[in-house]
């Protein structure tokens, strides 16, 4: 029987939304105030989940202290209070928008087939603030 567990995480970085093919007009038209230099911040919250049968002698589908080292490890450490554009090769200049959506499309990538034994990714939710959320599910 499986059951999801989902667990929050907490991370603040920044971020421009710039196509360096496009002139300001284009950018601005596009992107609004958000293609403005040097960019700006969020208080993100991301939402892992995780599902599996709970193990029998514990009860959890997964080690919480291993989930919170893997997403440490392979998420947290990367973005959090870092510059999205400079700090991840993806989203640098010419690469992908660092926008919610692609974000959590780049945790998905980062975490699948990472996460402790026993559970699965099957979700995820970044919320950029209490109006916007991106999410991916399995």
């Amino acid at each position: 029987m499986n059951v999801v567990l989902e667990r929050l995480y907490r991370f603040s970085a920044a971020h421009l939304y710039r196509r360096p093919e496009w002139s300001d007009e284009e950018n601005r038209r596009r992107f609004g105030r958000c293609s403005q230099v040097p960019g700006h911040g969020h208080n993100y919250r991301l939402t892992v989940r995780v599902a599996g049968e709970p193990d029998a002698q514990t009860g959890f589908v997964v080690d919480l202290p291993e989930l919170d080292r893997c997403v440490g490890e392979r998420v947290l450490e990367a973005v959090d209070h870092h510059h999205l554009n400079e700090a991840l090769d993806e989203f640098g200049t010419g690469g992908r928008v660092p926008s919610s959506e692609n974000l959590v499309l780049w945790i998905r990538a980062r975490l699948e087939g990472a996460l402790p034994p026993g559970c699965r990714l099957v979700g995820l939710r970044l919320a950029e603030d209490d109006d916007l959320a991106a999410s991916w599910e399995a």
